[in-house]
């Protein structure tokens, strides 16, 4: 039998889905839309960190995540924050495309992949 485990599900989506030790968040957008791409990137990435934390995860195992911009002419501002958040040497693989936003004052979404951390045998 395969153990899934749903955190805050809803009828369209849970927020954490884990199986086998693989943690699955759904998309993060920022705490406040109506603010610029550096504070919509790091409010989003925030969440991501409470999200990994409820998850028993973290940053340094994320595996893979893939970004949402609304324009490429936020790549550069967004990667600033980004390259601040992400730890020296736990770069995930990732992916970053242009597309459009469920809601126009959205800039950047994300979605993740991290490995649970492991825990020491008792």
């Amino acid at each position: 039998m395969t153990d899934i485990q749903r955190q805050e599900t809803k009828q369209r989506m849970s927020r954490i889905v884990i199986h086998q030790g693989t943690v699955y968040l759904c998309g993060q957008v920022a705490a406040d839309a109506s603010k610029g791409i550096e504070h919509q990137t790091q409010t989003m990435l925030d969440k991501v960190d409470g999200l990994l934390s409820d998850a028993g995860s973290d940053r340094e195992h994320i595996l893979s995540a893939t970004i949402y911009l609304k324009t490429m002419d936020d790549f550069a501002a967004m990667n600033e924050i980004w390259d601040n958040w992400v730890p020296t040497g736990h770069a995930p693989a990732r992916a970053c495309v242009q597309a459009a936003m469920a809601r126009p004052a959205l800039l950047v979404e994300i979605s993740v992949i991290a490995a649970q951390k492991q825990h020491e045998a008792e």
